[in-house]
């Protein structure tokens, strides 16, 4: 759904028009805009509509340590500055997630960078770029390729402390952060740069850092840092070190083999105070004649939205059971395919310790306040 410049930049001419579990839904804007840059949208901020309801007082509660009024937030990915937190914490989200940041500048892929998707015939095989929206915002996926931008750190430190100045008390301002592997390095090298900036981001006023080791790790090596399980302890000890008593979180994938996700928690424990579990998988994306949507060079990207949710919720049920077997203390945080209140509670019940969602804020602004009425315990 790759749309002209000039056209109405809500995320299709026609909105959703349907009904879920009783709620109407009203036309439906994106709050990032398709037709426009990445760059173009961080200066904008989110293309929102008016609050449909204010978000509920709620009891305070416990995330690592600190007080929070939810534990529903947003992951990394959706929230590009400052304008774009700001606005997501006015409607009640209260872990507020800064889109990863590195040591150095790093550069957008070329547009398109952002599409609704929908499954072909063929199980795990290419998903299509839709021209329209599914009926049910409950139901959508969408694809992005980005390719992990991040502004410099001369600009981005300075923009996280004016993040955290939006936030109200009960709210928390999480920082992801990443590695950049560049030929040559080693396993401490990568450490040392994982730590550099996540110590920056604990000075700009970071209340978690979020250690991205879905990143990739050293040219050398295989996939993700996560799929390294020495090396993802290594990076964990590091930012400790660098950044004391503010607390750790790990993003990290979901291993196939239970052995291997034992593994993994059992090595960062004591090195961070939690992870945050992701179930994305990267497809092939592709208009219906074949053409690869995003361009020669992108043809696998990272897809999220409903697709995962099934998946989200088993790796969860399987974290939880891991982490009271083994007897480690870690906190869980989940993200995955929720789009809903209904959605939010399998994963509270699964056993997450919170919730976060990547997407679905972006057509789904008030969710957090229909959350936070249905269940203010959260």
């Amino acid at each position: 759904m790759r749309m002209m410049a000039g056209t109405d930049s809500s995320c299709a001419s026609d909105p959703f028009q349907s009904t879920r579990r009783g709620l109407a839904f009203s036309p439906v804007q994106c709050a990032y805009q398709f037709a426009a840059s990445y760059e173009e949208n961080m200066e904008r901020g989110p293309h929102l509509p008016p609050p449909s309801t204010l978000p509920p007082s709620t009891p305070l509660k416990d995330f690592l340590g600190r007080r929070v009024y939810s534990r529903i937030g947003i992951a990394a990915g959706l929230l590009m500055n400052s304008r774009w937190l700001r606005d997501y914490a006015a409607r009640g989200f209260d872990l507020l997630t800064y889109k990863t940041v590195r040591t150095r500048a790093h550069p957008c892929h070329p547009p398109p960078n952002w599409v609704f998707v929908e499954e072909g015939d063929e199980p795990g095989g290419p998903m299509f770029a839709l021209e329209g929206l599914p009926s049910d915002p409950a139901l959508v996926n969408s694809a992005a390729c980005f390719g992990m931008p991040s502004a410099a750190p001369e600009f981005w430190r300075e923009d996280v402390m004016r993040a955290k100045e939006a936030l109200q008390p009960g709210q928390l301002l999480l920082v992801s952060v990443a590695g950049s592997a560049q030929l040559g390095w080693d396993a401490q090298r990568l450490a040392a740069d994982y730590a550099q900036c996540a110590a920056w981001a604990a000075d700009a006023g970071a209340d978690v850092i979020e250690a991205n080791l879905l990143a990739p790790a050293l040219p050398s090596g295989n996939g993700a840092v996560f799929r390294d399980i020495a090396l993802s302890r290594l990076v964990a000890q590091r930012i400790q070190e660098a950044i004391g008593p503010v607390p750790l979180l790990l993003k990290v994938g979901n291993p196939d083999a239970e052995h291997e996700l034992a593994a993994l928690l059992r090595a960062v424990a004591g090195a961070a105070q939690g992870v945050t579990l992701s179930s994305a998988t990267a497809r092939r994306v592709l208009h219906r004649d074949g053409r690869p949507y995003f361009g020669a060079g992108h043809e696998v990207v990272g897809v999220q939205g409903r697709i995962h949710f099934p998946a989200s919720v088993a790796a969860v049920r399987r974290a939880r059971h891991l982490l009271e077997r083994e007897g480690l203390g870690l906190t869980l945080a989940a993200v995955g395919g929720v789009a809903s209140v209904a959605d939010a509670a399998a994963l509270f019940a699964a056993g997450a310790d919170a919730v976060l969602m990547g997407s679905a804020p972006m057509y789904l602004p008030d969710l957090a306040a229909e959350m936070k009425r249905a269940h203010p315990e959260w």
